[in-house]
């Protein structure tokens, strides 16, 4: 189907972001996000301090017939016009999910439309390839609030994990450190911003698995620090919040870019005759500056490039799942069964890894 204009739109309601996107591949190859329209969920949730998956399934019920018209108009792209619908199938909170999915099955039925099942975190592996046009293979280290994994993107659906979180996530630190020091919601974005006012030295938190030949992440011991540092300060000044985040900001940076020199260092003996070897951060953490700076200083020094989206394709977004169905489109993978599919709660990339917490586990986060 290369060599042909093709039209997709993605769907996205795993969380709390209500997305959808029109992406489209011209006959020359190159890749266009014609719309990209994002309706956030901030302002329902910050009175509880995280998402509440029932006001987000609503919220997405109520929000998402709009947003995809947007999209559309936005793109000037009429329904007859798509190739296909894209839909984040999983993981996700399965409310949202549901929404999502059904509104993508009523659409490919009336349109006679294939169907494209894709897992969200593939959407975020692949958006280095939709804006960088990067060529197979490179690692992905995905930073999300659910997600820290190190993974070697081999090809189209080939994801070999190399490393997980074995309790929190990187982006659940963020929050939960947010939440401990009386941030509002969204953590992570609050920790960044008071961060800026602190002094990182000022703390000494622990580094996990610092030194360790496994790939794998561990921020809960880092957590347990900041709580017995903010309880023991307590009451704590707006100076001492400060300097905390920074404290465990600049930490958490370390420990992700040290978890990931280690993995480069792996990935670049398995395939030593790249000529490109390229690094990509992906997720809504990698959004971070200090996170994003730690992370291209290791690259430089490894001789690899260092690719991060933009801000608004780390965060979630609609733009990733359309692209992601465009290249199953292509390439023809299309599931015969969609229709009949059902959304998933817990959907590795790598289901051939062993479940640890963070990679899919029942009872964890996948």
């Amino acid at each position: 189907m290369i060599g042909a204009s093709v039209r997709v739109l993605g769907i996205e309601t795993s969380c709390d972001e209500t997305a959808a996107s029109v992406v489209s591949r011209n006959g020359s190859g190159n890749p266009s996000i014609l719309s990209s329209s994002v309706l956030s969920q901030i302002s329902e949730h910050a009175a509880f301090g995280g998402v509440v998956p029932e006001i987000a399934a609503r919220a997405h019920v109520e929000a998402l017939d709009g947003i995809i018209e947007a999209a559309l108009r936005d793109a000037e792209t009429r329904l007859e016009d798509l190739d296909a619908i894209a839909v984040s199938t999983g993981p996700g909170l399965i409310g949202g999910l549901i929404v999502g999915l059904m509104t993508a099955k009523a659409m490919a039925a009336a349109l006679a439309k294939p169907l494209l099942l894709i897992n969200h975190l593939e959407g975020h592996a692949l958006t280095g390839r939709l804006t960088d046009d990067l060529p197979f293979p490179y690692l992905l280290l995905l930073l999300s609030g659910g997600h820290t994994q190190l993974i070697s993107v081999q090809g189209l659906g080939q994801y070999r994990r190399l490393g997980t979180t074995i309790d929190d996530a990187i982006g659940e630190a963020f929050d939960k450190t947010a939440k401990l020091l009386g941030l509002p919601y969204p953590g992570g974005p609050n920790v960044e911003r008071a961060a800026l006012s602190g002094d990182p030295t000022r703390f000494s938190f622990p580094q996990p698995l610092k030194g360790q030949d496994r790939l794998d992440f561990s921020f809960s011991g880092l957590k347990t620090a900041v709580r017995q540092t903010a309880g023991s300060l307590a009451p704590l000044s707006d100076q001492d919040v400060s300097d905390i985040c920074a404290s465990f900001q600049a930490t958490a940076a370390a420990a992700l870019t040290e978890r990931t020199e280690r993995a480069l260092n792996r990935f670049l003996q398995t395939h030593p005759d790249l000529a490109d070897p390229v690094l990509v951060a992906a997720g809504g953490v990698a959004s971070n500056k200090l996170i994003r700076s730690e992370l291209t200083a290791c690259c430089e020094r490894n001789g690899v490039r260092f690719v991060a989206p933009p801000l608004p394709l780390c965060t979630d977004n609609a733009a990733m799942i359309a692209w992601a169905g465009l290249e199953r489109f292509e390439a023809g993978l299309i599931d015969a069964e969609a229709m009949d599919a059902a959304p998933r709660s817990r959907w590795p990339l790598d289901p051939d890894s062993d479940p640890l917490t963070g990679s899919g586990k029942r009872g964890a986060k996948a």
